[in-house]
């Protein structure tokens, strides 16, 4: 339940005057309580076969929990086995989720031989409880006061487990119910730092009933066959080479091809929106990412310096410094060059500078994901210099623009989270002005805009509020793409002007704005969603041509030479291998189109269709075949 906003344990103490709102259990946070329930189940079932394991977190995340051990040897499949059985005990048993307040100096006594709690607990001492920006660790010590659950006998009383933790969690094991299972188990970096010891994960889900666990289960078996990472290897599309480093991709000519079909229709429709392209280096020196304050905020996410410039005479002695240069994470603060190479005006005002710039992140290796998060990346960046009264009208062309492109790419179901500040000012720079202003003109943009929106208080960045932007895939999954941030930092830490009608020097806002997050994650998620099967206009190869036999190469040939001459991405196949084997080799690379022609086609001018669903249409003319498959590449559809 909640109680004055605050979601509590339903037997929580309350008063006449507080105000209780039930949780059910299929909503967001009783699906968090749900989970957060069984992580805790995990953990003592864990500790139940391996006295000798010591706790890290366990916090639910989406669609199910975690929980962290530190244990001599890494955990096997045959491991999972018994552990889910250790946990069909304890939730069978229905053990009472029992909570106590307790001072640090108990804490410390109750949990001595856990050193990972020893340490939140000295965390939640300095006042720092979420360090490492690592949503579980508020789990454990992020409320006002420390608190234990103990997992107790309901009739005797005895405490069979304990966990420090802030709770809330289900009242008793039992109603974990049979809706969970456990998924994995992986390594992870205490904290999330590769400076900490490696830990071994467990992953696990938990729904409110058995069928919902079906359900997910067998989103889950599709989702892994719609895996960009097996597609792309599959399809011939991009690798990882170990030579060239993790993170790191290289594009092959068929993934090319859909990556150049990308960035051209978005170059073409940034330019119909008003934004000029620009170009920046990958690289640049130090003192520009100290302006910028990202070697005080981002040091750790940035690759280590490169010293440059350093001069040395003949007995190996420097003569000059070099100085340090960094791959830049990011392109803002060159955008930000360019609009200062001059002095601007109101009329230039709005200035709309986009370019698809390559970054380089330094991620953990355990974070890295295929193509959805990698070490360098390419963003399809804007950033919009505009006068505080353009702010609104600017955002909202952001916002439909982005809808429609996204629309072009066969996406259509979307929401808008609206992420705003808290009360805490010690967190927020700018005026309370300017955050009421900017974030009014934010919300008005997602009430125009007709989709569903949600307000998330304190999840802004400290410089401005934002719009996310999310869609759902053919599959159902919520995918993050496009981000509108407002900013004031930046124009502040660059002194950013531009003279206003009446002469004076004002500071002009600025939009950072990414449509498709990177192009590199948006091509992953296309793929995902079609499962390899692209729209005609994106498929590297849209025709391919195949004879019934070799007598009529020529033919089918000239047809093919056709359709390369209105651009259709085409190819003869002449190999030797049978028909049959070709349509199935073709049919397993997502072609399209393929048209076989034979005697009868070769008579009458025509072809036969063959779909990728393996129906076929046959005899048909040739022009209406170039006809048909030219207006399906333009229209932009599926076959």
């Amino acid at each position: 339940m909640r109680v004055n906003g605050e979601l509590k344990d339903l037997a929580a103490t309350t008063t006449e005057t507080d105000t209780v709102e039930p949780v059910t259990i299929d909503s967001p946070d009783g699906l968090n309580v749900l989970r957060h329930s069984a992580a805790h189940v995990l953990a003592q079932a864990v500790q139940s076969i391996n006295p000798e394991a010591k706790l890290g977190i366990g916090p639910p995340v989406t669609d199910g929990f975690y929980y962290d051990f530190d244990v001599a040897e890494p955990l096997q499949p045959e491991d999972l086995k018994a552990i889910s059985k250790a946990m069909d005990r304890i939730i069978r048993q229905g053990q009472r989720f029992q909570r106590r307040v307790v001072t640090e100096a108990d804490a410390r006594a109750e949990l001595a031989d856990e050193p990972y709690k020893l340490e939140l607990i000295g965390l939640k001492g300095a006042g720092d409880t979420e360090p490492s920006g690592n949503d579980g660790e508020s789990v454990e010590v992020g409320g006002s006061e420390l608190t234990i659950y103990d997992n107790v006998d309901g009739k005797t009383g005895e405490v069979y487990w304990k966990d420090l933790c802030r709770g809330p969690h289900l009242p008793n094991t039992r109603m974990i119910g049979n809706g969970w299972s456990l998924v994995r188990n992986a390594a992870a970096y205490w904290r999330g730092s590769e400076k900490n010891k490696q830990l071994q994960r467990i992953y696990g889900t938990a729904w409110p009933t058995k069928d919902e666990l079906r359900e997910y289960q067998e989103r889950q078996a599709e989702a892994a066959k719609r895996d960009h990472r097996k597609l792309g290897k599959e399809l011939d599309l991009f690798s990882f080479p170990e030579e060239i480093g993790s993170g790191l991709s290289v594009w092959h000519p068929r993934g090319g091809i859909i990556r150049q079909e990308i960035e051209q229709h978005a170059l073409r429709r940034h330019r119909e929106a008003g934004y000029s392209y620009v170009y920046t280096p990958h690289i640049a020196k130090q003192d520009l990412f100290l302006q910028s304050n990202h070697l005080v905020t981002y040091k750790e996410g940035m690759f280590p310096p490169i010293v440059m410039d350093e001069e040395v005479d003949a007995d190996g002695h420097i003569t000059r410094q070099g100085v340090d240069y960094y791959l830049k994470p990011m392109n803002c603060p060159m955008h930000i060059l360019i609009y200062k190479e001059r002095g601007r005006s109101y009329r230039d005002l709005p200035m709309r500078l986009a370019e698809n710039g390559t970054v380089y992140r330094n991620e953990l290796s355990g974070a890295l994901h295929g193509l959805t998060r990698v070490r360098g990346f390419t963003q399809d960046d804007s950033h919009l210099f505009v006068t505080p009264d353009q702010l609104e009208d600017e955002v909202s062309k952001v916002i439909d623009f982005v809808i429609s492109m996204l629309r072009d790419f066969g996406l259509d179901d979307f929401e808008l989270e609206l992420s705003m500040k808290d009360d805490e000012k010690s967190k927020w720079i700018g005026s309370d002005e300017f955050w009421d202003y900017s974030t009014n003109a934010l919300r008005n943009v997602a009430v125009k805009s007709g989709l569903k929106f949600t307000e998330v208080p304190g999840e802004a960045a400290f410089y401005g509020p934002k719009i996310d932007l999310k869609t759902k895939d053919a599959i159902g999954r919520t995918w993050q793409l496009s981000t509108v941030q407002v900013d004031v930092n930046l124009p502040e830490r660059f002194d950013l002007e531009f003279t206003d009608k009446d002469g004076t020097k004002q500071r002009p806002i600025m939009i950072h704005r990414a449509l498709f997050g990177s192009i590199e994650r948006f091509f992953a998620i296309l793929l995902e969603h079609y499962a390899g099967a692209f729209p005609v206009w994106l498929s590297p190869v849209q025709v391919v041509g195949i004879p019934v036999a070799e007598a009529y190469e020529d033919y089918l040939g000239d047809v093919i030479q056709q359709l390369k001459d209105v651009g259709v991405r085409a190819e003869l196949d002449a190999s030797s291998e049978r028909m049959q084997k070709k349509i199935r080799t073709h049919a397993t690379m997502k072609v399209p189109f393929q048209l076989i022609a034979g005697e009868e086609d070769a008579k009458n001018g025509s072809v036969s269709f063959r779909f990728r669903d393996g129906t076929q249409e046959n005899g048909v003319p040739i022009p209406d075949a170039i006809a048909r498959i030219s207006k399906a590449i333009a229209d932009h559809v599926q076959v």
